[in-house]
């Protein structure tokens, strides 16, 4: 298992599957994790649900999350993973198809760490991709969280 997981919360099955292409393009072998709502996402990160028993020491290394879902959307989501001790510092980067300023600021004024519209032109979105990976996994140095 790697321990440079990289979630995605999407509920939209073809930007998934774009997704998966574009990591597939830029040859991102991590581990994903998918999350096809905030609930599921949820259950993930603190062991509940489908997830009850998961090792709550690996966690994500980033987690990409849409705001627009069923059942509990994007925000709610992420004033969760800001408000539990185990999850407040898990880097989260929004990245929806929502260019509407309510939802940028927002996002910010919950604690994302960035906020991305994903581009309509699949080439672009690999390119958004590849410097996503390559900032977050790579580049990017997280604090670990101590164990339950």
């Amino acid at each position: 298992m790697s321990e440079h997981i990289i979630m995605l919360v999407e509920d939209n099955q073809d930007d998934i599957d774009l997704t998966m292409r574009a990591f597939a393009r830029n040859n991102i072998m991590n581990e994903i994790v998918i999350a096809r709502d905030g609930i599921e996402a949820l259950d993930y990160l603190f062991a509940t649900g489908a997830h009850l028993g998961r090792d709550l020491r690996v966690m994500p290394e980033v987690i990409l999350l849409d705001l627009k879902m069923p059942r509990m959307g994007g925000i709610e989501v992420l004033r969760y993973i800001r408000s539990d001790a185990r999850t407040k510092l898990l880097p989260v980067v929004v990245l929806t198809s929502s260019d509407e300023e309510r939802d940028i600021v927002e996002s910010y004024e919950c604690g994302v760490n960035s906020y991305i519209r994903k581009p309509v032109d699949f080439n672009q979105f690999v390119d958004a991709v590849r410097q996503l990976s390559l900032y977050w996994i790579v580049l990017n140095k997280c604090p670990r969280i101590p164990a339950p």
